[in-house]
């Protein structure tokens, strides 16, 4: 089926709680609002038409485009009908609270404890919802753009140089040898003309 086929499945189904088909570079999305995301995904995994057996992924973006929000964006393909299709929930930066998928794909299980780990989205009905990249008492969301590094965990320091600063350096040591050299030839041409 085609993105427009599979929206107009779900406007058909769930009318005003399915956003209009947003066109993409790439894929065609829509927005879901928030109450019906469980629905709206339990309805495109077991309609027949549809068959979306596979959540590819479940991700997040913080602020997009200077917006107060956090959108959580679900890929789906169906194996057997070889389609794919892409949902967002636009959720409230402050509070970012969306049912859990997990009841409707496995797979939801530990994408849903990434995005709370490195974002603090809260899937309401999660069987476990706790972190899973980062330590328990880690305080804070990383990929949030309101993170602040705390620069040190448990008294070991986690700060980096940045890579490019090591480039910088190595350009003004170049720059540096570059100059003496001149400076050790022009000295000998220097002492000639006199």
């Amino acid at each position: 089926m085609t993105f427009e086929e599979i929206h107009k499945a779900l406007a058909d189904k769930f009318g005003d709680r399915v956003g209009v088909l947003q066109p993409a570079k790439k894929d065609a999305f829509c927005v879901v609002k928030t109450d019906a995301i469980v629905e709206v995904c339990r309805f495109l995994k077991s309609e027949p038409a549809l068959a979306f057996d596979c959540l590819m992924n479940l991700s997040a973006v913080d602020g997009f485009k200077n917006q107060p929000m956090i959108r959580v964006v679900y890929h789906l393909y169906s194996y057997s009908k070889r389609h794919a299709f892409i949902l967002k929930v636009e959720l409230d930066r402050a509070n970012p609270v969306v049912p859990s998928v997990e009841s409707v794909w496995k797979s939801a299980d530990w994408l849903e404890r990434e995005q709370y780990d490195l974002l603090g989205v809260k899937f309401e009905g999660h069987p476990d919802l706790r972190r899973i990249m980062l330590p328990d008492d880690w305080v804070g969301h990383p990929l949030r753009k309101d993170y602040k590094e705390p620069g040190e965990y448990h008294h070991i320091s986690h700060l980096r140089e940045s890579p490019l600063d090591g480039f910088v350096r190595l350009d003004e040591l170049k720059k540096k040898i570059a100059a003496e050299k001149a400076a050790e030839t022009a000295a000998p041409k220097k002492e000639l003309l006199q």
